[in-house]
């Protein structure tokens, strides 16, 4: 029943050692007391060899009864490639939010940070690709919207009558300020908290239902060593029966190895290499993440 759903965010969102943001907007609040982030980039590190090492767990549960399971994922970025004629980061991770291993394709560049699928990918997000994750400049309060998509193929039958459900799906993300954040690896006085917002409106093909799950994914960001901390949240109403499943994941960061960047790529990526450089109005681009999930397309 959650297949489909299951890794929301922690795909797209989720090379997550990366700290790819999700960021959504049409609002720009309060101008007065707007911060542009300097060095933007250095909040979501990318360079070949870098490693992040979070500890996990996540929490299910139907009313009152509560599954919760440890984990471990280990975030690694493994190299660059060249895909679809575009050249994308490759990050690989051990067991992201619990649901094994996937790699995963972004491209940063001087107009933010794009993402470009997972392997293994998802029906749903295969629909979606590529989209935007991360907007720069970043401006502290802002927001963007993601993506405003329907009629979507779900991936899978829900309601027992041998076809698969149609999806329309909205995503929304908000930078909303600065936060001091502890966890195993240590102590962020100022890290960016991003929250993404998913809404999901699945028609049920059995009877003409409508049924709406969320998704929702906190993380924090630090200067200089990416995400460190983020907390997702799904509820995912009843189809079968009378209850419903909700589900709580969380990351926190044990250890880092950031490598330096050299010379001879600092500053390599113009903003016009990036696919959005010049199409700021485009708001129909689609983390998770932030997030994103959607659990691996298997078929």
């Amino acid at each position: 029943m959650t297949g489909e759903l299951r890794n929301a965010r922690v795909v797209a969102f989720a090379g997550i050692a990366l700290g790819w943001a999700v960021v959504h907007g049409l609002l720009i609040l309060s101008a007065s007391a707007a911060e542009i982030v300097q060095d933007a980039a250095a909040y979501f590190p990318d360079t070949v060899g870098s490693r992040w090492h979070y500890r996990g767990h996540v929490a299910t549960w139907p009313l009152q009864t509560v599954a919760k399971r440890q984990f471990v994922n280990v975030s690694t970025v493994r190299g660059s490639e060249e895909l679809k004629g575009v050249a994308v980061k490759v990050f690989h991770d051990t067991n992201a939010g619990n649901n094994g291993p996937s790699a995963s394709y972004y491209r940063r560049d001087a107009a933010g940070i794009v993402y470009y699928g997972s392997e293994p990918g998802t029906t749903i997000e295969k629909q979606l690709l590529p989209y935007q994750l991360v907007r720069f400049p970043m401006t502290i309060p802002s927001s963007f919207q993601q993506f405003d998509r329907k009629e979507l193929n779900f991936g899978e039958d829900l309601d027992g009558d041998g076809e698969h459900e149609r999806l329309d799906v909205q995503a929304s993300v908000n930078v909303i300020g600065r936060e001091a954040v502890t966890v195993p690896s240590g102590s962020y006085p100022a890290a960016i908290k991003i929250e993404a917002r998913m809404v999901m409106r699945i028609h049920l093909s059995h009877n003409s239902r409508i049924v709406v799950g969320t998704d929702t994914l906190t993380a924090w960001f630090a200067k200089g060593v990416g995400l460190v901390k983020y907390v997702e949240r799904q509820e995912l109403p009843p189809f079968k029966s009378d209850r419903g499943i909700a589900s709580e994941i969380l990351e926190e960061l044990e250890e880092v190895q950031i490598q330096p960047e050299t010379a001879l790529f600092r500053g390599r990526e113009s903003p016009s290499q990036g696919i959005f450089a010049d199409n700021t109005a485009d708001h129909e681009l689609a983390h998770i993440v932030l997030t994103s999930g959607f659990s691996p397309d298997t078929r």
